[in-house]
């Protein structure tokens, strides 16, 4: 709990870190071998090039800390890791359905699901730079 009120973080409503563990697994699971977005040459080779595990770990890292947890995120700031992959609307699109079927598959209610993808739009213009 939130030692600054009674009100749960959206972290706690979560289930912690183990529970975001595990659904970051799953998500950048997808991500990672989405034929739509790795129609991209940039992403592709990013995908090849980075470790799975480590992905997973700076991403659990960023949602541990942005939805209110104690982590502290460790990573390059979202423009600078993504601005040579050139990620268009489209394969944003792909990537919030990835969200969104990660999402379903664990029962994230309405409420947290909205409050942890109005997180992940917060960083679309970091992220979403080419055509």
């Amino acid at each position: 709990m939130n030692s600054k009120s009674d009100t749960p973080t959206l972290y706690d409503c979560l289930g912690g870190v183990y529970a975001i563990a595990t659904v970051v697994d799953d998500f950048i699971d997808r991500v990672m071998n989405n034929p739509k977005l790795n129609a991209n040459p940039a992403v592709d080779e990013a995908h090849h090039r980075v470790s799975p595990a480590g992905f997973k770990y700076l991403v659990t890292e960023m949602v541990c800390w942005a939805s209110g947890g104690p982590q502290q995120y460790s990573g390059r700031a979202m423009r600078e890791s993504h601005e040579q992959l050139k990620i268009t609307e489209a394969e944003w699109a792909a990537f919030c359905k990835d969200f969104d079927d990660t999402m379903a598959k664990f029962g994230v209610p309405d409420a947290e699901k909205d409050e942890l993808f109005a997180i992940v739009q917060s960083t679309k213009g970091d992220i979403v730079i080419g055509g």
